[in-house]
């Protein structure tokens, strides 16, 4: 009776069907529990409850019934429950509890169930090990436990001879897959293990086995050389996906020659050598090639158009293969839906045959040598939903945008026009638009305000100029940045009370008056950036109750009073980076404050704050911030949850430095320089362990360095300068590394690196001027060792705009300039 529209609870009148073997009724609403008399009903073989809304607890009975052979429970979220001891004389034979809420681990005894031939629990709670008792079962065909939580190794399977399926993909799950003896799997159709931590080699038997048609191995830690050889002889394999892995050396050509080849992805691996496109695509099965972010060199010269004809490419991607010019055969290719060129070294201009390719839904010709378009945009595919030419040469005036793609990105070119008036005809579907690092100019049209779907509005580094137009803060919109343009009058105080902002960035204007009182309706707020503009304002308590800001900086405006709230700043625990200097701020530190910022107590997980856009295709803009270190800003183009800094600098506040900052254990950069602080530097400073730079330079402290900052052996940048410190300075092999403009100005501070010991008194200002400008002039090697420590792997590039200093380059990309 599955799909019959029933609902309400399962009649108790079964009971009186005592011969009763078979019970299907998926696809209702029955919302009900399991009842308990379903396991009185001693001849039922097989149970059909998916789709049915079933919830409550599972029964461990119903699973424990001997004459049981099916039990399907899936797709009801709201059973939970775990799984229970499965006996030694269970019939089970299929097991199908897939998209519930089952959780805990597999128990061993799951061993038992040597009728087993069928057991689905993808999209569960599972955790723990798969038990090794899995390798009892003999008879088993189909297994599928992907999207749970489980860890550790994979058993052997290899006395499961009848295996056609396993798929255990999106766990946990590491070690080698090399326990099991492929070569006994003849019967292996379908092999997917993709996003775990599967490491060691790749078993060549896997493709040499006769039936199996899809390996995906893709996101896991593989290395290691594929086998060069004969082992290839699996005529029916239809898809092969390697990517994401660490497989390095050449890729075997015979892997190319598998007749039935349909999928061939080995993206983002580290392997190298040349390969001709014409051997690849003579096998004409090929419709998905995937070669991008390899050490590869693609040899593209014998290619022709002609060559395409017998082709249905639908997928290719060579994205870093050394191109230089756009592979012929590609204007033939009318089925083509998805081309990556990324990041080669394309020139000219982007092919009119582009518009050709009826069928494109993405087109990326981003980090190339363009610099013109002999295709028109408005003949592009009506299925484009992505183009994205960033970073190149493109110059002139902006192009008309296909009318109905959700992704844009015409960043970092040479654009040099007004934005046309009537551009938001043009973005009615567009979620995604971005113009960033060109020559614009002009105001920003209204016409972008009737663009609806929009997420993410990135017009920032240009020349536009004029006020911001108040109706584009729509309730959808969740990232306008139009930082370091020449904008100016008022910001809009029309966000809606129902706004889904996220990130604001609006620094580097000429932006005036106060902050809109409307912010406090932005409740997903997470980053508010205004620095560098001429807001005359008191600290924007409108914004007190908002639990989701992570960044604030108001840096270099004119806003005044006291820093804190009336009440209390507890909604601000994720706090993380706070940036209020060059201002004129005055009174105390805020004591209540710096106590509930709890972001910067405790380190946390090291993943970066950004944006979603269009979540089902797993795209995210990333948020940018500048932090300053002695006059050098550094631009945070992946801004880390764990990095953290206050930086309350050039302001007018007065009284001494709260013990409690000393709790901020998560705290990387601390700079309370040029203001009026007094008393003693706390000892209590020497539990910031994380802390990397410290600048407490031109105030009024007094007392002797705190022996307890010996300890900070992160600390890269430190200045104490310009107080009325005393004694003698710690000697610790971290303090030897900073110069003595770290400490002048201080009279009667003694020891190295100052010139004066502290016996014998000396000027306290012999400090040379070419000392100051050599720490100047370090700050970037020093902060290039700053952010690496932040973690192993995480790299740095920062770049002076003043000839002649560069750090190389990695995952969070620095820019940075002298001020």
């Amino acid at each position: 009776m599955s799909n019959c529209l029933l609902s309400g609870p399962i009649d108790s009148s079964l009971l009186h069907l005592q011969s009763l073997t078979e019970i299907r009724l998926g696809s209702n609403k029955l919302s009900t529990g399991i009842p308990e008399f379903i396991t009185d009903l001693s001849n039922l073989t097989s149970l059909s409850l998916s789709f049915a809304g079933i919830h409550g607890e599972l029964p461990h009975k119903l699973i424990q019934s001997p004459k049981l052979q099916t039990l399907d429970l899936s797709y009801n979220s709201l059973l939970h429950g775990s799984l229970p001891e499965f006996p030694k004389n269970s019939a089970l034979q299929t097991l199908i509890l897939s998209f519930t809420g089952i959780s805990g681990m597999l128990p061993d005894s799951i061993g038992n169930l040597e009728n087993l031939t069928r057991i689905e629990m993808l999209h569960c709670s599972i955790s723990g090990w798969i038990p090794s008792s899995m390798t009892n079962l003999f008879k088993l065909v189909y297994l599928d436990l992907s999207f749970n939580n489980l860890t550790g190794p994979i058993p052997s399977f290899s006395m499961s001879k009848n295996l056609t399926q396993i798929t255990l993909s999106h766990n946990n799950l590491a070690g080698e897959i090399t326990s099991t003896r492929w070569e006994y799997l003849e019967k292996l159709v379908d092999l997917n293990l993709r996003s775990n931590s599967m490491e060691g080699r790749i078993p060549s038997s896997l493709l040499a086995l006769p039936s199996i048609r899809k390996i995906q191995l893709n996101s896991n830690k593989f290395s290691g050389r594929l086998s060069e050889s004969r082992e290839f002889s699996s005529y029916q394999l239809d898809t092969l996906e390697l990517s994401d892995n660490r497989l390095e050396g050449p890729i075997p050509m015979p892997i190319f020659g598998l007749q039935q080849l349909r999928v061939l992805a080995l993206s983002s691996n580290k392997f190298t050598g040349f390969l001709d496109l014409y051997q690849i695509l003579q096998n004409s099965s090929l419709a998905h090639l995937d070669l991008s972010y390899n050490n590869l060199s693609v040899d593209y010269a014998s290619t022709s158009s002609e060559m395409g004809s017998f082709l249905r490419m639908a997928t290719l991607n060579l994205a870093s293969c050394q191109l230089k010019v756009f592979p012929s055969f590609l204007s033939n290719q009318t089925h083509l839906a998805f081309l990556d060129l990324s990041n080669n070294e394309l020139e000219g201009a982007i092919p009119k045959w582009i518009s050709n390719l009826d069928g494109l839904q993405y087109l990326n010709l981003s980090y190339n040598l363009l610099e013109d378009r002999e295709m028109t945009v408005h003949n592009l595919s009506l299925y484009l939903t992505t183009l994205d030419v960033h970073s190149n040469k493109l110059q002139g005036q902006l192009p008309p945008l296909p009318q109905f793609a959700a992704y844009l990105d015409y960043s970092s070119n040479n654009f040099s026009s007004a934005i046309p008036d009537d551009i938001g005809d043009d973005l009615l579907f567009t979620m995604f638009f971005s113009l960033s690092r060109n020559n614009l100019h002009g105001i920003i049209p209204e016409s972008i305000c009737q663009v609806l779907y929009l997420q993410v509005l990135d017009l920032s580094n240009n020349y536009l100029t004029g006020p911001i137009p108040s109706c584009m803060l729509t309730k959808y919109l969740n990232v306008p940045n139009l930082r370091n343009n020449n904008l100016n009058g008022r910001i809009p105080d029309s966000f809606p009370r129902t706004s889904a902002l996220k990130s604001l960035d609006l620094s580097d204007n000429r932006l005036e008056g106060k902050l809109p009182m409307s912010l406090s309706n932005c409740k997903m707020l997470e980053l508010l950036d205004i620095r560098e503009n001429h807001i005359n304002d008191v600290f924007p308590c409108q914004l007190k109750n908002i639990s989701s800001l992570r960044v604030l900086v108001l840096r270099s405006n004119q806003f005044s009073g006291s820093i804190g709230c009336h009440g209390s700043c507890d909604a601000w625990e994720k706090l993380q980076i706070v940036d209020l200097a060059n201002n004129n701020f005055s009174g105390k530190l805020p004591r209540e404050c710096l106590a509930t910022w709890q972001a910067m107590k405790a380190t946390g997980e090291r993943t970066h704050i950004q944006v979603p856009v269009m979540e089902l295709s797993g795209l995210y803009y990333p948020e940018a911030v500048a932090i300053t270190v002695k006059g050098l800003q550094l631009e945070l183009v992946k801004i880390l949850t764990v990095f953290t800094s206050i930086d309350f600098s050039s302001n007018r506040i007065e009284g001494t430095i709260p013990e409690l900052v000393g709790d901020l254990k998560a705290l990387h950069l601390l700079n309370l320089s040029h203001n009026a602080l007094s008393g003693p530097i706390p000892s209590s400073l020497g539990n910031l362990h994380g802390l990397e730079s410290l600048d407490l330079s031109s105030n009024r402290l007094s007392g002797g360095i705190p022996p307890a900052l010996a300890d900070l052996n992160f600390l890269s940048v430190l200045n104490l300068s310009q107080n009325q410190l005393v004694g003698s300075i710690p000697a610790s092999k971290q303090f030897l590394t900073f110069t003595s403009s770290s400490y002048r100005g201080n009279a009667e501070l003694c020891g190295p690196p100052l010139t004066q010991s502290c016996t014998i008194a000396k000027d306290p200002e012999a400090t040379s001027e070419s000392e100051s400008e050599s720490t100047d002039a370090s700050v970037v090697s020093y902060w290039h060792f700053v952010i690496v420590g932040f973690g192993a792997g995480l790299g740095v590039s920062v770049t002076s705009l003043t000839p002649g200093i560069e750090v190389s380059n990695g995952l969070m990309p620095l820019r940075a300039r002298y001020l």
